[in-house]
């Protein structure tokens, strides 16, 4: 069976999530003559999962136009704000209206993980895509009396487009630095962790202070991921598997992204991020370097996004989709035109069907 790593709202839950919270502190006639009021069962998020692969033959995969080593958006994203306060900012507004244009052009998320990973199980003819939150900032999630996604937080409107698209998987990778979602305790922290992990979501390293390390030495590179990695320990994050560059920005000794150790801990990532402007080649493409991974900035088409920021690239994409990462339902086959043999890299899955 295919499985859903996140949660999937069907169409109405954020509304039937308020009904359920006005319902729970309102007294019913009943309750007005008994002087009682009704405790109400919290309400949660329906568990549906996606249909189970099928194999893939020549004619499915050139039916589907299947390429699965085709390009692949990592969008990247900061605070989410009512008003933005820095160019980078997104509206709650652009958010969803970005996550709906990717849910309605075929889009699935995937988190940067199951990316770097090939573990792209995603139905046939339809696009992966990575969305990657930096800094851990309050406006990515938060939890409401109900026990929720808060309705503006990313986390909440990544929700929210799911209970509308109920083929756009509610899942995204969070790269946190020393206060998770500005959460001061360690209680806290280890609670809004549980969380997200438990409802499919990725939660991993962003360095401890966000600094910029080509600035810093050898030693203090490590320290501060080492740092970040201890804490996602504590809060129960078993080991990160990918890494984001604050700023983008590579250490001078550029394999300390990678691995390295401090203080006797030692660690390891199966992919580091830049804050690039292009999307990345395939997990499957011989030039795939998952230890500079390419993603996209979310941002509009002003000054230098005139050509490398989401708008734009989403925009290509519609006038070039077979540049597109297009999937051929089957995570145990390796689609593509014939023509795009000679891209094939190392990691593959062991069948390859050309048409």
């Amino acid at each position: 069976m295919r499985k859903l790593a996140g949660v999937t709202a069907v169409a109405n839950v954020l509304v039937v999530a308020t009904a359920l919270v006005v319902l729970a502190v309102l007294p019913s006639a009943d309750d007005e003559q008994t002087g009682q009021g009704k405790v109400q069962a919290a309400p949660r998020l329906p568990q549906p999962t996606l249909p189970a692969p099928v194999p893939a033959t020549v004619e499915s995969a050139r039916k589907v136009k299947a390429n699965e080593l085709g390009k692949v958006p990592v969008l990247m994203y900061h605070r989410i704000l009512k008003k933005r306060l820095a160019s980078i900012d997104r509206t709650p507004a652009q958010l969803k209206s970005e996550l709906e244009k990717l849910a309605t052009r075929g889009f699935v998320p995937i988190t940067a993980a199951e990316f770097v990973a090939g573990a792209i199980d995603i139905p046939a003819g339809t696009h992966p895509v990575v969305l990657t939150f930096d800094d851990g900032n309050p406006t990515h999630f938060a939890l409401d009396a109900a026990g929720l996604p808060k309705k503006d937080t990313a986390v909440g409107i990544i929700f929210e487009v799911a209970a509308k698209y109920p083929a756009f998987r509610p899942v995204a990778t969070l790269w946190v630095n020393r206060e998770p979602f500005g959460l001061k305790d360690e209680a806290g922290q280890a609670a809004a962790v549980r969380w997200l992990l438990e409802h499919g979501f990725e939660v991993a390293n962003h360095t401890y202070g966000h600094p910029d390390l080509r600035r810093l030495t050898n030693k203090q590179v490590s320290e501060q991921i080492v740092r970040e990695e201890r804490l996602l320990k504590k809060l129960g994050v078993t080991s990160s598997t990918t890494f984001a560059l604050p700023f983008g920005s590579q250490p001078r000794k550029r394999s300390l992204a990678v691995k390295g150790s401090w203080d006797g801990t030692s660690y390891q990532f199966a992919g580091v991020f830049l804050a690039g402007a292009e999307p990345s080649v395939s997990p499957f493409d011989e030039r795939f370097d998952r230890r500079a991974i390419q993603r996209i900035q979310s941002n509009g088409t002003a000054g230098d996004c005139r050509k490398w920021c989401s708008t734009y690239w989403l925009e290509w994409f519609k006038k070039h989709p077979g540049e597109l990462y297009t999937a051929d339902g089957d995570p145990d086959s390796l689609s593509l035109p014939k023509q795009r043999h000679g891209d094939i890299g190392s990691k593959r899955p062991k069948r390859v069907i050309e048409y």
